[in-house]
Order: structure tokens, then C-alpha cells, then sequence
């Protein structure tokens, strides 16, 4: 008979241990009045952005869903956001979530993300409560110095002595040579986004959170997603994202609540489907309903339960911290 890798890859003490910091951190939200949520996996929208992929299902049971796509979410945000716009208030959620073609040493198809929103805040008071939630799950277990934050533009002018805001593709382009960063094939000749991920996953990321929780804040506008637009010159985006030890931690917005500029921005990320032969995905017109009744001013942010686990247990793998991945499911 075959031999089967039954056993889960994380130990019993990693399990506990993942109990633990769950408990703590409902503690952490429950001490603040923030309430815990739940809302469905399953939608009869998806995510447009281009770099993620939905896994989906044809619906067979009765009602009005009946021989429907549905797809399993990459992140509770939507359902989450039309909960704000109904009047919940401060709101958190333990979600398990689904990305397809997400496998590897710090990745899984299936994991869990602990998102919360927090009515009046913006992202830079956001990251001060991040910073405080963190510290709570690590005491007694990893010492940090305190938290540095950066702007995006110093984080490049910092490692590179670039500005990510004013350069163009043929500078970045050369830094990449200089520093020997492998080029993947199809690099566009007239958008930076993409030089600017390949330059920061292969010469900066590693070198951020090292013994403190670092926080790079205020994107290009280009890569605002569903954050706000300051405009400034050059205008950013009210994001942010939190490393430790080298592993992206978090994500975070002060969130947009503009629904016409909501629904462009998701067409615009069909289009970029259309552009790379990918399926243009349907678009949430809940979601959209429900920011055009009205979202309260708020800032939300997503972080890895998983990869946080991951750094406090000491492990190199996010397998160490899953009783099952992908590959023993």
C-alpha cells in the first residue's frame, strides 16, 4: 500500500500556541468594543484584481443562485465594508480565505486572515493599533525594538536612491541589471508599477522588520487599491503594509468610499484582465450599493494570522503553522 503523509506538519505545541494568540487576540478586540463578525465565504461577485485568482463553483441547489458562479473570497472585505455602511461599527473577523495558484514556503491556497475596521480612524492611526496588537501577541516571546515607520518614496530613496514617484521605467529597469534581479519575460515597457514589486521583493523586503515591526505607508496612486487618494504632488495612497523579520505581515487602507470611484477602479482592473487574456471578473454591485448609501470614515487592514504564527513559533515555513496544507488536505 502506498504511504500516506496523514500526519498534520505542525506539532501539537504549534496548535496550542495558535489557540493561544487566537484568544488573545479576541481579548485584545473585545477590550476596545470592537465586535466580532462572520460573513459567507461563498460570492456571486469576485476579486478584479489581476493578481489574484478566485477558486469558483457552479451553485446546484434550489433557489435564485441555481446554476450560478459563485466564488470563494480572497478577503472578507466586501461583506465586511456593507456591515460598516449598515451601522455596525467597529467590526473584526477571523476568515478563512481562498487564493488559487498561492502555494509555497509562505503561502497556502486556503488560510486565515484576521481583518478589522475601525470607524474614525485613518491608516496612520490604524497602524499605531496594528503595532499595539502585535506587541500584545509577541510579548514574552519575540523582543522588538520599537516600530519605524516609512514612506514608500523613502523606503526607495532609502535602499536604491530612487524616487519610486517621479522615476521611469529605464532607470528602474537598470537597476534591476545592476543588481543582477532576474527580469521575468513580458516586463512593460510603459508602467512602473511592475518594476517597482520587482525591485522590492528582490532588494528591500528582506531588509525591513529586522527586529522591529517596520510599516511602509502612502503608495503610489497607481497602487492605491481600495485606499483613498491624497492629493498631493505627487498624489499617494492612504495604504500601508507592515513587515516583520523580513515577511509581509498586514495590509492596510484608509478606506475609499466613493462608490463611483470604486466602480472605476474595478474597471480598470477588468480591463488589465482583458489585456492578459484573463477572465474579466463580475463586479460587486453589492458592495457598490452599499457605499453609495454611505460608508462611515474608517481605515481596515488585513494581516496573516498564519505567517504571524509562523514568527512567533520560530518557523521558516508556514507549514510548520498549519496543521494541514495544501498538499496534506
Amino acid at each position: 500500500m502506498k504511504s500516506i503523509s496523514w500526519r498534520p506538519t505542525a506539532d501539537l505545541a504549534i496548535l496550542r500556541l495558535r489557540a493561544g494568540l487566537l484568544a488573545r487576540a479576541r481579548a485584545f478586540f473585545a477590550a476596545r468594543g470592537v465586535l466580532e463578525v462572520e460573513t459567507p465565504a461563498l460570492s456571486a461577485a469576485a476579486i478584479t484584481d489581476p493578481h489574484l485568482i478566485s477558486f469558483s463553483t457552479v451553485y446546484s441547489g434550489p433557489g435564485p443562485r441555481h446554476g450560478q458562479m459563485l466564488y470563494l473570497h480572497t478577503s472578507p472585505e466586501f461583506p465586511m465594508k456593507r456591515l460598516l455602511a449598515a451601522g455596525s461599527g467597529c467590526i473584526y473577523q477571523f476568515a478563512r480565505v481562498f487564493r488559487d495558484g498561492e502555494a509555497g514556503r509562505r503561502h497556502n491556497p486556503e488560510f486565515t486572515l484576521l481583518e478589522w475596521y475601525r470607524v474614525g480612524f485613518d491608516h496612520h492611526r490604524l497602524m499605531a493599533e496594528v503595532a499595539e496588537l502585535v506587541a500584545e501577541l509577541l510579548a514574552g516571546r519575540l523582543a522588538l525594538a520599537e516600530p519605524e515607520r516609512l514612506s514608500y518614496r523613502e523606503l526607495f530613496q532609502h535602499h536604491l536612491d530612487l524616487d519610486p514617484h517621479r522615476v521611469g521605467v529605464a532607470k528602474l529597469a537598470a537597476c534591476a541589471e545592476a543588481r543582477n534581479v532576474p527580469i521575468p519575460p513580458g516586463m512593460p515597457a510603459g508602467d512602473t508599477d511592475p518594476w517597482l514589486d520587482l525591485l522590492l521583493t528582490h532588494c528591500i523586503e528582506s531588509r525591513l522588520g529586522q527586529g522591529r515591526l517596520t510599516f511602509v505607508y502612502d503608495y503610489p496612486a497607481s497602487q492605491a487599491a481600495l485606499a483613498r487618494l491624497r492629493p498631493t504632488d505627487p498624489p499617494v495612497g492612504e495604504r500601508f503594509e507592515l513587515y516583520l523579520n523580513g515577511v509581509e505581515l498586514a495590509n492596510g487602507f484608509h478606506e475609499l468610499g466613493e462608490a463611483a470611484e470604486q466602480y472605476r477602479r474595478f474597471e480598470l482592473e477588468n480591463a488589465a484582465r482583458r489585456a492578459r487574456d484573463l477572465p474579466v471578473m463580475p463586479v460587486d454591485g453589492n458592495l457598490l450599493a452599499a457605499l453609495e448609501a454611505g460608508l462611515p470614515n474608517c481605515a481596515g487592514v488585513a494581516l496573516g494570522f498564519d505567517r504571524l504564527v509562523m514568527l512567533v513559533a520560530g518557523k521558516a515555513s508556514l507549514a510548520e503553522a498549519l496543521a494541514f496544507p495544501v498538499d496534506r488536505a
